[in-house]
C-alpha cells in the first residue's frame, strides 16, 4: 500500500510540473505576439545546444521564454536597436534532428554578442518587418 501510495504522489506531483508549465505559456501567450523560437544557447559542440521557447514582441524589445522552464522573466531579450541579421542558412548537420525541416536559422549581432535564432519561414518574414520598422530617427 505504501508504495501505491508513493506512485500516487509521484503522478500528482507530475502533473502538477505540467499544468504549471501549461499555464505558464498560457501567461506568456495571452498578450499576442507571440512565436515559437529556438534560440541557441551554447556554441560548444557544433549544430547543438538548440533550446526550444516562445518569444514575444515589447515594443523594441524580443523576448524569449524557454518552453520548459519556471521562470516568470524572459531569458535572453533582444533589443531592436542593436540586432542585425549576419547570415539566414537552413539547419544543417545535426540541427536537422532538433530543428524542424522549413525553419530557417538566423545568426544575428546584438550589439558585440553573437545570438543565433531559428523560426519558421513565414514568420521570418514578420520578423524581418518588425526588426525594420523601427521609427524614423530612432539611433542604432
Amino acid at each position: 500500500m505504501v508504495i501505491l501510495k508513493g506512485i500516487g504522489i509521484g503522478i500528482l506531483l507530475l502533473l502538477a510540473v505540467v499544468l504549471v508549465l501549461y499555464l505558464r505559456r498560457a501567461a506568456i501567450a495571452r498578450s499576442g505576439g507571440t512565436i515559437p523560437v529556438h534560440l541557441r544557447l551554447s556554441t560548444v559542440l557544433p549544430g547543438r545546444g538548440w533550446s526550444p521557447g516562445l518569444a514575444r514582441f515589447a515594443g523594441d524589445e524580443l523576448r524569449w521564454f524557454r518552453i520548459f522552464s519556471f521562470a516568470p522573466r524572459p531569458r535572453r531579450v533582444l533589443s531592436r536597436r542593436g540586432l542585425v541579421i549576419a547570415d539566414r542558412r537552413l539547419p544543417d548537420g545535426p540541427e536537422r534532428a532538433v530543428l524542424p525541416a522549413d525553419w530557417v536559422v538566423l545568426r544575428c549581432l546584438n550589439r558585440s554578442t553573437v545570438v543565433e535564432i531559428a523560426m519558421a519561414g513565414p514568420t521570418v518574414a514578420g520578423f524581418l518587418s518588425w526588426l525594420e520598422a523601427a521609427p524614423p530617427g530612432a539611433p542604432d
